[in-house]
């Protein structure tokens, strides 16, 4: 654009963190893909392996065990040197695993291969939720979380379940790992090119957008003005805390580690529902495989709805605050599981109660990964995360387990989602407890 006063060129802002937030979005739907792919074709499994229920979640779960294993030392690896080369590696790790997943012949090797599994993706989401955290301005960030992070983790159940079927139905269940390690490798390429650790290094982002991202975020919380919740913030506990400035006084802090318990309790709730929704549809409604891969979709439509929007509501709505979504989806979790047990026998009915499930249990998802934000230095924040990560997704580790076994046991749907409703309650509590960051400083103490 040319002045026509002075015939010099006005320097307009670019808008690049979005196409990083786009790339974010691609390439965890496809880490989600390939986590979340064997909940699908358990019932396939079952035709060609003698397993128990308990041993269909083993496969879920080993998965969870290897991914809180390697977020940690991820975290402090990003904290040092930052996202690029370790991000780029995870991602082609976890896509060569999973075409490796397509050739085993036990269940014991898939098991194991699962575990590795996670170990290769668990540096990918610290890498996601750290590049956002670098990238977007504090006003942003819950919105940017949910549509680019959680939302792929919502999207990839989307698609997942239809597409595995169908290549399943039709190829055979290994060609689900075949077709879903291509998109990896070539998003490996893609994150290494587009994506800096931070915006200074991008020569892609112009420096009006840099400063537009710099102005607006001082590490932690924005310290603007915030909108009087009145009795809101009384309930939320709403005050001023210091922010965290060294990885040591992440694990003295309860507001990180009681975040990290309450979301792991989540997790049980999330990642038991992705491992046993489909085979509750099938063996519990009867449904065949191709209504079985359209209706096990509704909670994740719902999710990605949910977790949009409950971004939204926690940035502009709720003025940043992160703890009333939280809340939000923790007793709203716990009154839709005492719903799903009684649903009648309609299947537009059980696709609707999946779909609000969804819905409600993300709607407070991307408060959980934006809560640190807010306690956190740039630097401190990966290790903040990956702690939040690795202690929550341990509950993705327990949970499938302990839902087959109750299964094997019980032989009902009913109680497995009563111990999905105890556990949504206790993640209540838990969120409760943590303090509403305001106006943060730097800390000099180790309680946050």
């Amino acid at each position: 654009m040319t002045n026509p006063v002075v015939g010099t060129s006005v320097p307009r802002a670019t808008r690049f963190r979005w196409v990083v937030l786009a790339i974010i979005f691609i390439t965890y739907t496809i880490n989600f893909a390939d986590r979340s792919n064997v909940g699908v074709l358990i019932p396939f499994l079952k035709n060609d392996f003698p397993i128990s229920n308990f041993e269909a979640g083993a496969i879920m779960s080993f998965f969870f065990l290897g991914y809180a294993v390697s977020q940690i030392p991820a975290g402090l690896f990003y904290s040092r040197y930052g996202v690029r080369g370790l991000a780029t590696l995870s991602i082609f790790g976890f896509s060569f695993i999973t075409f490796l997943l397509g050739t085993v012949n036990s269940i014991v090797s898939m098991k194991w291969l699962r575990f590795v599994l996670g170990i290769a993706e668990g540096p990918t989401p610290v890498g996601m939720t750290s590049t956002i955290n670098n990238w977007f301005p504090s006003q942003e960030k819950a919105t940017a979380t949910g549509l680019g992070y959680i939302g792929a983790t919502m999207f990839a159940p989307i698609i997942v379940p239809m597409i595995s079927v169908w290549i399943a139905v039709n190829f055979g269940w290994r060609y689900v790992f075949y077709s879903f390690a291509i998109p990896g490798i070539v998003m490996a390429i893609v994150w290494y090119i587009y994506v800096r650790n931070r915006p200074e290094e991008s020569p892609n982002c112009s420096p009006e957008e840099l400063q537009y991202i710099r102005e607006k975020s001082d590490g932690g919380i924005s310290n603007t003005d915030y909108k009087d919740l009145g009795w809101i913030d009384r309930f939320i506990r709403f005050k001023e805390v210091k922010l965290v400035d060294s990885n040591a006084k992440i694990f003295k802090s309860w507001n990180v580690v009681g975040d990290t318990c309450a979301y792991f309790f989540m997790v049980c709730v999330l990642q038991g529902l992705l491992t046993w929704i489909p085979s509750y549809l099938v063996t519990a409604k009867g449904y065949s495989f191709l209504k079985m891969g359209f209706v096990a979709s509704a909670p994740w439509i719902g999710g990605f709805i949910g977790s949009v929007a409950g971004g939204w509501l926690s940035d502009k709505v709720f003025d940043k605050r992160r703890k009333p979504t939280m809340l939000i989806t923790a007793l709203a979790t716990c009154i839709m599981m005492i719903i799903l047990i009684n649903v009648p026998e309609n299947v537009s009915l059980v696709a609707l109660t999946l779909f609000a499930v969804g819905f409600m249990i993300n709607v407070g998802w991307p408060a959980f990964t934006a809560y640190p934000m807010g306690l956190t230095t740039k630097d401190t924040y990966p290790t903040a995360i990956a702690l939040v990560n690795s202690g929550g997704n341990l509950g993705g580790f327990f949970s499938p387990m302990i839902a087959g076994a109750l299964l094997d046991k019980f032989q009902s749907y009913n109680i497995v989602f009563s111990y999905f409703a105890v556990s949504a309650i206790i993640g209540f509590i838990i969120i409760m407890t943590l303090a509403e960051p305001k106006k943060t400083t730097v800390s000099a103490s180790s309680d946050a």
